[in-house]
């Protein structure tokens, strides 16, 4: 790889001064690796259940196995987790119609969400194309003060929303926003608080994309009705070809699954198209790829401090998700770290990523994504919208030493800070 010997000694003086901070993340995977071996266990996790089904799926031990696997791993009460759920977008409609009723109120106490969560609240895109605004369903949000919830904020919308207020949403990573991410215990706080507020009962979900395994607990064991999330982000650990995962109270599973399948239906049907295995293998190798994507991170992190950019969060700052942000100033900056971490995947290395108008996003966006499984993003990968300061959000890294090369490949593009 065309890497200078000058970035070299920059990476290994990363990696040993970071030394202890990984240290503490492979305790952290530890932690979380026996968690998941205790499912497992619990379980009883067999062979037979590693095979697939087709057409109805009744009798799909192996993806009953899994539910049952995800709601222990993940802290609820239940769960499932789904090949037909294609992204994180597609999860979180399916959890937020499964509970939303019209004439009910939404609350989103973390800001706007996503960008591509706009369409499907109706906040953007075309009046009439089935957002939830089309069926009735009020929306509110509550601006961050300072990257930070707003708690006062939070209380008075609760007290405003009234009998209305069904859902009250979080946002655990920062999506395309400079703040920060927030923790399991300040997301249990938050749902805490707000069923304190509300006069009557209401269901605290959470997006968890990019949080899962970065800490020992997830936000459904502190008092989340629902997380929800992608299965070729975290948790699918590099394995899983596709899918999505809500896990929660019973109750709010079971809403779910209904409006994945249909009422009546639920989860006990759904064919597995061979990706029991995937499914198990990958939550058992999550733990370590997480903490793999981690240390990557961190070692961005660093480098890029080093070469005078802005970064976010800093080298030696505990996290709670795998997404790192550098300012490079530019357009010309941003695509050029996509291009470096382009170079260096194992997949479509020669591609030179260039600004497209993706679907759901206001901005054209640039993705670098040379991966197994397309748009998988445990596996190294950076994007960013071509909008000032042009932030590149990295994430993932299956290994280490592919990160450090691939994020070793971005600095030499990008040069030192002018």
């Amino acid at each position: 790889m065309q890497i200078s010997s000058e970035m070299r000694e920059l990476g290994r003086r990363a990696a040993r001064e970071l030394a202890p901070v990984f240290e503490k993340i492979d305790e952290v995977a530890l932690e979380n690796t026996e968690r998941v071996l205790d499912a497992f266990r619990k379980e009883r996790i067999s062979e037979a259940m590693l095979s697939d089904s087709t057409g109805y799926g009744y009798g799909d031990v192996g993806r009953d196995a899994t539910d049952l696997i995800a709601a222990k791993v993940f802290g609820g009460e239940a769960g499932f987790m789904r090949p037909a759920i294609i992204c994180g977008t597609h999860a979180l409609t399916i959890g937020l119609f499964g509970l939303l009723r019209p004439g009910d109120t939404l609350l989103s106490v973390t800001g706007a969400p996503y960008d591509t969560l706009g369409e499907v609240i109706g906040t953007a895109g075309t009046p009439g194309n089935g957002s939830l605004a089309d069926f009735g369903v009020k929306y509110r949000e509550v601006p961050l003060r300072d990257g930070t919830v707003d708690m006062a904020a939070v209380k008075d919308a609760v007290a405003g929303c009234g009998a209305t207020l069904k859902v009250v949403f979080i946002q655990r990573s920062k999506g395309y926003l400079n703040r920060k991410t927030l923790t399991v215990d300040e997301i249990g706080e938050i749902a805490r608080a707000v069923k304190g507020w509300a006069p009557h009962g209401v269901y605290v979900v959470v997006d968890n994309c990019y949080g899962e395994f970065t800490e020992t607990r997830e936000p459904a064991a502190v008092g989340a009705d629902l997380i929800i999330g992608s299965m070729i982000k975290n948790p699918g650990g590099g394995m899983a070809d596709a899918g999505g995962y809500i896990v929660g109270n019973s109750r709010a599973v079971e809403l779910c699954g209904y409006r994945l399948c249909s009422p009546g239906i639920g989860t006990e049907a759904g064919a597995s198209l061979g990706q029991n295995r995937n499914f198990l293998r990958g939550l058992f190798l999550a733990p370590h790829v997480v903490a793999e994507a981690l240390k990557t991170a961190h070692f961005a992190s660093y480098v890029f401090d080093a070469l005078g950019y802005k970064v976010s969060p800093s080298a030696f700052e505990r996290r709670s998700d795998i997404i790192q942000t550098v300012s490079l100033g530019t357009p010309e900056g941003l695509v050029g770290f996509c291009r470096g971490i382009q170079y260096a995947s194992p997949v479509d290395s020669f591609v030179s990523p260039e600004p497209w108008a993706m679907p759901g996003y206001e901005d054209e966006v640039v993705m670098a994504a040379g991966a197994f499984v397309g748009g998988s993003s445990i596996e190294l990968s950076a994007d960013g919208p071509l909008r000032a300061p042009y932030t590149a959000f990295l994430q993932g890294g299956l290994t280490f030493e592919s990160g450090m090369l691939g994020i070793l490949s971005a600095a030499e593009y990008c040069g030192k800070a002018k």
